[in-house]
């Protein structure tokens, strides 16, 4: 999980002993984080600067790689 998605799971205080953050990665939980990410940057070309610009700003400022396939 990304140190910015970490950051936002801190801040909302679901980070504690009995389910850390470390273990974050193996839940559905990453998962939907991540599809909020991608949601938001396929809007990106309602922004000026361009579709591709702003969709792989938001996707990198986020640590959200494009899927292959």
């Amino acid at each position: 999980m990304n140190e910015r998605i970490q950051e936002l799971v801190r801040q909302v205080g679901l980070d504690d002993a009995d389910f850390p953050i470390e273990n974050w990665d193996n839940v559905p939980l990453a998962k939907f984080a991540e599809l909020i990410v991608r949601e938001c940057a396929d809007i990106g070309h309602l922004y000026e600067g361009g579709e591709y610009e702003v969709r792989n700003q938001i996707m990198a400022h986020f640590g959200v790689e494009e899927e292959k396939g």
